[in-house]
């Protein structure tokens, strides 16, 4: 192997890491013609052998798909809650630590890196493609849900068991009902689904953009590997990152198409049976197809950016023409609420709601910890520059309180037209349903809800542009110029495991295969928070400030 001349930080330093590797050595290069390839021949055959064969096998076994992926998710979820709880604080408190310590003066790709975007486009990349369809899908069921079942009330028909128990008894009052349906809410958008992704992201900068590392999974474990991230150890870890990856953006897809199948037989009468999930799945992916195509600058940012202004003029029309003083309110109670309530949700031992730890926060973490790696890559891409502490604050605290303000609005609105206004079919209604219901009480109806119609289609875009390109430099050892060939080729895989999945078992069989790919990466990441702080420790300047 030839030395690899990426061995000097930014800054002029040695870099504390030098390898013989460089990005792309054990690729296969394959040029036809204009069809040209450049993969990495281990990650890229075995992750895509596994995942023709899980689309073969369910399409063999479509029958007995439905039960077997039902079964899986109950198992899951309810015999390892504790674990990703668990978890999930761990990430938490890294983060936490992470800002108070000396280790939040490093910034990422040098003393004398300089942002390559700013915050407005910065944060507005980072949230579209880190949650967008899933607020778009739970921001009214969710707190309904919670706040109907402490109430006492109808269970929500939401893929996700709402039987759970009041953490302070019965919720029989409106306003207790209220307070716990919304901390619980906030708790499963907040900190700690953006500390998983904000663990990851910060280790992939650090060794990329300091190390001189390939930008890959397997090089946040150099600390802890050495030179054998490059063997079997490290292909494991891409593998796993990969099948994670793809199998949540199958899930988001699903979920996605399920929701617009929906808007549009609200406003259209289209039919809203499997066909209809299945065409706007293929449809949706060629869109993200082109977006891919287009590239990182052309495609994610000007959608990201177009996306924050329609949610905005979303969410500022409802406050405008809704319960305003309410919403108002809301914002700042709500906050209150969750971190009132964080001890108890967060607690992962002897849970008096064990429906409400399986069915909703189990399931939750699982996907957050899916979509870590795509996420992850996506924000270190875009974040050299930011010192440890701005990044981990910025990352932490602002798409939190965005979720904060997306929930309070979206949820309170729809609850208050339950409990003060007596809408009783937004409580009714089906899942992927209830929020054009919300807005059908509202003026203009028809003209929202074909705006959150358009607004799920264009996040769905955001997150499979970001998350194909991940998933193509993961596949290709790091290369981040590898042909769009690739990128088309996981792009369309993506809409296929969504299609087989809902032919298989619709909702349950997405959140089944994301909860199974998310379990092994959730130890993945456990490894990687004691090699993020090993690395940060090693930066030399660090090092001589501590020193003196």
């Amino acid at each position: 192997m030839s030395e690899s001349k990426n061995t000097m930080a930014p800054d002029g330093e040695v870099a504390p890491y030098l390898t013989r590797y460089r990005a792309g050595q054990d690729n296969i290069v394959v040029n036809i013609g204009r069809l040209r390839v450049d993969i990495h021949h281990k990650v890229f055959m075995i992750s895509g052998a596994i995942i023709i064969a899980f689309v073969i096998f369910t399409l063999a076994f479509l029958n007995d798909a439905a039960p077997l992926f039902k079964s899986l998710l109950s198992t899951l979820t309810s015999r390892l809650d504790w674990f990703f709880l668990s978890a999930g604080n761990i990430f938490v408190l890294l983060c936490l630590g992470l800002i108070f310590s000396p280790l939040g003066k490093v910034r990422i790709g040098g003393t004398l890196a300089r942002p390559d975007y700013n915050y407005a486009t910065w944060f507005s990349m980072l949230f579209a493609a880190g949650m967008g369809i899933g607020l778009m899908f739970y921001g009214v069921s969710e707190p309904l849900s919670h706040f109907s079942s402490s109430m006492g009330g109808v269970q929500m028909e939401n893929g996700a068991r709402s039987d759970w128990a009041p953490l302070t008894g019965a919720a029989n009052a409106p306003e207790s009902a209220l307070r716990l349906a919304m901390a619980a809410t906030i708790f499963h958008w907040a900190l700690h689904p953006w500390a998983i992704y904000a663990v990851l992201a910060l280790g992939l900068a650090l060794f990329s953009y300091n190390k001189g590392l390939p930008l890959t999974i397997r090089s946040v474990f150099y600390p802890l590997l050495g030179e054998r991230i490059w063997g079997w150890p490290g292909h494991l870890i891409d593998i796993l990152a990969v099948l994670a990856t793809i199998f949540g953006l199958a899930t988001s897809l699903g979920l996605g198409a399920s929701q617009t199948a929906s808007g549009l037989n609200f406003l259209f009468d289209v039919p809203m049976g499997q066909t209809t999930q299945i065409v706007l799945v293929l449809a949706i992916t060629a869109l993200a197809t082109l977006s891919v195509v287009a590239g990182l600058d052309v495609g994610v940012r000007r959608l990201s950016e177009l996306n924050m202004i329609l949610a905005g003029l979303l969410l500022l029309f409802i406050v405008v023409v809704g319960p305003s003083l309410i919403l108002f309110s809301g914002f700042f109670s709500n906050l209150v609420a969750y971190f009132e309530y964080l001890p108890a949700l967060s607690n992962p031992v002897q849970r008096a709601d064990s429906h409400f730890v399986g069915g909703w926060t189990s399931f939750y973490w699982a996907w957050w910890i899916s979509w870590s790696p795509f996420v992850g890559m996506f924000i270190a891409r875009i974040s050299r520059g930011r010192t440890v502490r701005e990044f981990i604050i910025s990352v932490l605290l602002v798409p939190s309180l965005a979720c904060v303000i997306w929930m309070t609005i979206m949820g309170e609105t729809a609850i208050h037209q339950y409990f003060a206004e007596g809408f009783q079919s937004i409580a009714t209604a089906k899942l992927p349903l209830q929020l054009f219901t919300m807005l059908n009480t509202l003026p203009l109806a028809k003209i929202t809800c074909t705006l959150a119609i358009v607004l799920v289609v264009i996040f769905f875009v955001t997150s499979a542009d970001s998350g194909t390109l991940v998933v193509d430099i993961i596949a290709s050892g790091g290369k981040v110029d590898c042909p769009a060939t690739q990128r088309v080729f996981w792009c369309a895989f993506e809409g296929v495991i969504a299609v087989v999945l809902i032919m298989g078992g619709g909702v349950e069989a997405l959140q089944a295969m994301v909860v199974s790919t998310g379990l092994p990466f959730t130890i993945v990441l456990l490894v990687a928070c004691a090699a993020l702080v090993k690395g940060l420790a090693s930066e030399p300047r660090l090092k001589r400030s501590l020193a003196s």
